[in-house]
């Protein structure tokens, strides 16, 4: 919030955030003007909403007017998620979108030639070794599913966990296997850092590359970009725990533990960013010069996360 008398608060950068932080149960509100999550009992938790990149929303969970409004100041991006994080009903955009970022992005995504680079490029950054020549995104898209569902099993051997496929239905959660409930909260985890970090960048999640037709193409493909250097192992890792009954916690907070530390680990958040305009780039197509009255992004402008916000 901003004090009288007081500059607007500048948003962290992405990078130097935090990654996740899942709240249920709980009413979200500002007391005493700092953001907080209140259980039943009136227990109050302090969350620093500004140095967080995804607030996760969980059933039970309800937050104020006032609350959302500090977050979209603030530059967090807030989602409304199924239990465990597994369904994503809503999102509320942390600010940045640019026209000129949109459309060279639906630029690259129209023509078919640059569509097929920055396919190229994510292979490449993925599984570290240039695509094969001659092949079309679908299929360049069967031979990624492959080199994955080999990498699952590999993992499973790894771990000792017993391993059949990558199965699971929404809408029945305890019906799913330890390994696909595992890999479920992972990638949730993962998603919500990866849509925070397109939005942030001033990019379109729907406009995807290699995924098509869903509201968040293009957050399934940079998700993907990390997903078997992060959380991935991390799941079957918590998967193998379970199974030996080593595990003292649910496994889905055991493995959003997991993820929290894979990404400071790894340095995620200050990697995602780049990346998105490095895969982009490789569509070698010119990037459009924004308009003199464009605002910036909110984490790369020396200005409040309104300026950036997409009004």
């Amino acid at each position: 919030m901003t004090l009288p008398g007081l500059p607007p608060a500048k948003p962290i950068p992405l990078k130097e955030r935090a990654a996740l932080v899942f709240v249920e149960r709980a009413q979200i509100d500002l007391v005493d003007g700092a953001f907080v999550a209140i259980d039943a009992e009136g227990v109050r938790t302090h969350i620093p909403i500004g140095g967080v990149a995804c607030l996760m929303l969980e059933p039970g969970a309800r937050i104020s007017h006032r609350a959302v409004a500090v977050a979209a100041q603030t530059g967090t991006l807030v989602t409304w998620v199924g239990e465990a994080g597994v369904r994503l009903y809503s999102a509320g955009q942390p600010g940045g979108a640019r026209s000129d970022r949109l459309l060279w992005q639906a630029q690259l995504a129209l023509d078919p030639a640059a569509r097929l680079r920055v396919v190229r490029k994510m292979y490449a950054l993925r599984f570290g070794e240039a695509a094969p020549a001659k092949r079309s995104i679908d299929q360049l898209r069967g031979i990624e599913g492959q080199r994955v569902r080999h990498t699952y099993r590999l993992l499973a051997q790894r771990y000792g966990v017993t391993w059949k496929k990558r199965s699971y239905d929404p809408r029945d959660w305890d019906g799913a296997d330890i390994a696909n409930r595992c890999l479920s909260a992972a990638t949730a985890c993962l998603h919500g850092l990866s849509e925070a970090a397109v939005l942030a960048a001033g990019y379109a999640p729907a406009i995807g590359f290699l995924h098509t037709g869903k509201p968040r193409s293009f957050v399934y493909d940079i998700a993907d970009l990390w997903k078997l250097e992060t959380v991935v192992p991390e799941a079957f890792r918590v998967a193998g725990r379970v199974q030996k009954g080593k595990l003292d916690m649910p496994l889905e907070r055991a493995v959003r533990q997991a993820c929290r530390d894979s990404f400071r680990k790894t340095g995620l958040l200050g990697r995602i960013i780049p990346c998105i305009d490095e895969v982009l780039a490789a569509g070698d197509l010119p990037r459009p010069e924004p308009p003199a009255e464009a605002l910036g992004p909110a984490f790369e402008e020396e200005q409040s996360g309104d300026d950036g916000h997409r009004g």
